[in-house]
């Protein structure tokens, strides 16, 4: 266990809600957006460090079928029991926040529905088409769970032809028992190959966990896992114990690390890498489209 954040650690916010000058206004705009529309942010759910950074730039990551994830990830702060039915009319209303908000490059995620034939497959085609419907332009960028493996249901997803799939493995194999409880490394690694297998011209993306008693040759192992499915895109970043009923982080990795970490994934081939204390799935997502994806514009 680690009882003292080393000083890499830290993220100063000078976003506080009076700071009209540091952000604080979008912040709360943002904010009151998402609320007026009743939509839910991984932002907010996984306690993201870096949601201040975020809402300031008038951007979130969207996650549909409700609040209520139907897993016990020991790592995620998600609200875990029985969820409510699936919202019919939440697609349109993200459709309209990404309006608002003017987004170029949106991010839509969920929690895990095992409660649900389809893993709530059908909710991220519809997303993904009433999105376009009004946002042509957009780059969309999908990360789902694992459908508990069901092809169908990946396909689906696919046939909306969002541009990036991801899909997180969040840690190595030899964790995957105490970190990810009812989870699969090789399942969720059939579903990034998959992707690859159905529709070759979509990007796809994964990213992991560091600190949770990994060693380095396990992290490299998982790398060259994903090179060997081509997946496309790699994201690293530290595991934060969201409360004490959560896994104890066992070490701080320092900013070096996750440096040395990056160059060896850029030297195995993956196309885009963002390794460091804070970087999340979703953080800046969109520096990955902006230098490899163009679309004609409407």
């Amino acid at each position: 266990m680690v009882n003292r954040f080393p000083p890499w650690i830290v993220k100063r916010l000078s976003l506080a809600p009076s700071d009209k000058k540091g952000g604080g206004e979008e912040v709360n705009k943002t904010r009151n957006l998402l609320s007026r529309l009743d939509l839910h942010t991984v932002c907010e759910g996984a306690r993201c460090p870096n949601l201040w950074e975020c809402f300031a730039e008038s951007t979130a990551t969207f996650m549909i079928l409700g609040k209520i994830c139907t897993r016990n990830c020991e790592f995620c702060s998600v609200a875990k029991g029985s969820p409510l039915p699936v919202d019919q009319k939440e697609p349109k209303r993200i459709a309209q926040a990404v309006k608002k908000l003017d987004l170029k490059h949106v991010v839509i995620t969920s929690v895990t529905r095992d409660d649900l034939p389809d893993g709530g497959a059908f909710q991220f085609f519809s997303t993904i088409m009433e999105v376009r419907s009004i946002n042509p332009d957009v780059i969309i960028e999908v990360l789902i769970p694992d459908f508990a493996g069901n092809r169908e249901a990946i396909n689906q997803v696919l046939e909306a032809k969002p541009e990036i799939v991801g899909h997180n493995l969040e840690t190595v194999p030899s964790l995957y028992r105490k970190v990810r409880p009812g989870a699969s490394y090789e399942r969720s690694l059939k579903l990034l190959e998959l992707v690859k297998i159905l529709q070759p011209d979509i990007y796809t993306k994964s990213g992991l966990m560091l600190g949770l008693g990994e060693e380095e040759q396990e992290i490299l192992q998982v790398m060259e896992d994903l090179r060997r499915i081509d997946c496309d895109i790699l994201t690293m970043g530290q595991y934060l114990q969201p409360s004490s009923s959560h896994l104890e982080v066992r070490r701080f990795i320092p900013p070096g690390e996750f440096e040395k970490y990056k160059g060896v994934a850029e030297k195995m081939g993956f196309l885009f890498v963002a390794s460091g204390p804070f970087v999340r799935s979703s953080y800046r997502a969109s520096e990955f489209s902006s230098r490899f994806i163009r679309k004609v514009t409407h």
